[in-house]
């Protein structure tokens, strides 16, 4: 090489050190109220690089992000905001070769790895669901729903960060947790399975409730539930609200209620949607994303949000979206926010939960974005 070429190639390395960013690591701050939403992207067009991103719903920014491994379903925030849980699948080869299954565990406030769990790698793969992957009530066991074809439940010790075990539960799928050591799923014939396990993770009783609770032929339910307290709340494709409360180690149907009167029945209105439902707690409301349509279009988005009093079995009020909405959610604070998105979509709604008045949009969050996960 000539001096000239040299020195050329000198005031190029200078130049490109000049202007490259020193790494900076930076401790992200905790939200207060929790005002921030985790958006779940399972990824369609390549599924290999599954993701979660963080959303500042106040700021209207997007914060962060996780990779969340092959067919991810969801990440799992520990009870006290210490740990982020991920179940995530990789193949020796990318796309093929040996399967391996972890719980990676990450650092919420850096959003960096800390470590992995192995577990058997069957867990399922289906389309993104919050039940899927749920903590019981005390955050000790991470419960996770396998599909391969056969049905059992993964269970994580969190504490002691292992694989502990694994539950038969043929016929029935998801998890839906009752309290510090118990939970149900949901099977074929519309009994549930009520499961008790024990401090180590086995399991103490399983039985399936005398009778079906739904009629999977005459009102079918999806799987979106959504819980307060000690009930859980199922939508039907015709909009029936069925309440299965867990009560002295039982489980009980409460009385039925629909969503929808005679008219907006006749005009075709129904509960749809990924991630159809969401609730607060706090003021005992349901949201459920309502659209018009046939029997079976129970998965499709709607643009409006209806919302209801659970006490009074009574709609309150009818939020209208900017865009199609297939996910919601509701924070859990005193002022919540109410977060919409579709997996068709990239866009971020936020609205005030209370008032219905839409406050902005996020845009560019991932490629299929699926269910919202509050921190």
């Amino acid at each position: 090489m000539s001096k000239v070429g040299m020195l050329l190639l000198a005031c190029l390395s200078a130049t490109a050190a000049a202007v490259e960013p020193a790494a900076n690591v930076v401790t992200l701050p905790q939200p207060t109220p929790a005002h921030w939403i985790w958006v779940n992207d399972f990824v369609f067009p390549h599924m290999v690089s599954g993701k979660a991103m963080l959303v500042d719903g106040d700021a209207g920014r997007f914060v962060g992000e996780l990779n969340t491994g092959f067919g991810a379903l969801r990440v799992v925030p520990s009870l006290d905001g210490r740990v982020i849980y991920s179940p995530e699948t990789y193949f020796s080869r990318g796309t093929r070769g040996e399967r391996t299954d972890v719980i990676s565990l990450y650092d919420p406030a850096h959003l960096s790895f800390i470590s992995e769990i192995q577990i058997p790698p069957k867990r399922s793969s289906n389309l993104p669901m919050m039940a899927n992957a749920q903590l019981t009530d005390d955050g000790r066991f991470l419960l996770l729903y396998n599909f391969n074809p056969g049905q059992s439940i993964t269970v994580v010790d969190t504490q002691a960060k292992k694989f502990v075990g694994e539950i038969e539960s043929s016929g029935c799928a998801l998890v839906y947790p009752t309290g510090n050591r118990s939970f149900f799923s949901i099977c074929a014939d519309g009994a549930l399975l009520n499961t008790v396990i024990d401090d180590t993770g086995k399991v103490k009783s399983s039985d399936r409730t005398d009778e079906p609770l739904f009629d999977v032929e005459k009102d079918p339910v999806t799987e979106k539930a959504v819980r307060v307290g000690d009930t859980w709340y199922f939508v039907s494709f015709s909009g029936g609200l069925y309440p299965v409360k867990a009560e002295k180690g039982a489980l009980k149907l409460q009385p039925t209620w629909s969503l929808l009167s005679a008219e907006e029945k006749a005009a075709k209105w129904r509960p749809g949607g990924l991630q159809q439902l969401a609730v607060h707690s706090g003021t005992n409301r349901l949201y459920s994303i309502m659209h018009q349509g046939d029997l079976y279009t129970h998965k499709d988005p709607g643009r409006e949000v209806w919302v209801y009093d659970l006490a009074k079995r009574a709609r309150i009020q009818k939020i209208s979206m900017q865009h199609d909405s297939g996910s919601i959610q509701v924070s859990r604070d005193a002022h919540p926010l109410l977060f919409s998105i579709f997996i068709e979509s990239n866009v971020l709604d936020i609205y005030d939960a209370t008032s219905g008045k839409f406050l902005r949009s996020v845009t560019d969050i991932g490629t299929t974005p699926t269910v919202l996960v509050n921190p």
